[in-house]
């Protein structure tokens, strides 16, 4: 078992499309969300970020100011939390969703202590629109978000892929895959784990992160119960 109580998962706007590529995937979403429970049913406390690019990215459009993209992805993940929100709620786990927008008649607004409260009372909290500002990404809304509640680490669900590799694995047959890395080596070797802002920001609160293949999503579980898959990326 993981010497952790509190984590953060990170999913992917993609990882909830499944195979569609976009939007949602309810199989898919279900799937995780049972795997989310497995993982609760453990004793973990557990916070979830959600992206959005399986309906925008804040660089989808060059014809759009960046600002407005970002606003516009950040919508995308409210979409998101609600469909996760739901998935969950319908196998018995209760839940919050807080957003850094405030749309108080869809969710909560991000409050720390309350987040923190709701987390201490067994609720997964589900924290979506981003940071709230146009150029951070969710990967460092992960991280932000993190250090505010005192989670232990934050666990990576990525799409097409296992783990952190020195290259792409799905267009090179050589590809490298690292079971271990430093904070230092993920930014000089420009691996695509999270942004850079994510990463030193992880790095300078010391905040571990686990990175595993989400397209089974049992792959959690058999992270939190301690199992070497995916890669670490830690001091």
């Amino acid at each position: 078992m993981l010497n952790y109580k509190r984590i953060v998962l990170k999913l992917s706007g993609e990882a909830l499309a499944g195979e569609a590529h976009n939007g949602l995937d309810d199989a898919t979403v279900d799937r995780i969300c049972a795997a989310v429970k497995g993982v609760h049913d453990l004793g973990f406390e557990i916070a979830i970020v959600v992206g959005g690019g399986n309906f925008w990215r804040g660089r989808s459009s060059g014809s759009i100011e960046r600002a407005q993209s970002d606003h516009m992805g950040m919508l995308g993940t409210v979409i998101n939390a609600l469909r996760v929100q739901a998935a969950l709620e319908a196998i018995g786990v209760e839940t919050r969703v807080q957003t850094a927008i405030q749309m108080q008649e869809v969710a909560e607004p991000y409050i720390r202590r309350r987040a923190m409260r709701h987390i201490e009372k067994g609720r997964i909290v589900i924290f979506a629109a981003g940071t709230g500002l146009p150029y951070f990404s969710t990967d460092t809304t992960a991280a932000l978000r993190a250090c505010e509640i005192d989670a232990d680490c934050i666990l990576i669900g990525k799409k097409g892929t296992d783990g952190v590799y020195d290259k792409d694995p799905n267009r090179y047959d050589d590809a490298v895959k690292f079971d271990h890395l430093t904070y230092d080596e993920v930014l000089q070797r420009r691996l695509a784990v999270m942004d850079s802002t994510a990463t030193s920001l992880a790095m300078e609160n010391e905040m571990p992160i686990i990175v595993f293949g989400i397209d089974e999503p049992e792959n959690m579980v058999r992270v939190a119960k301690g199992e070497s898959i995916g890669t670490i990326i830690a001091g």
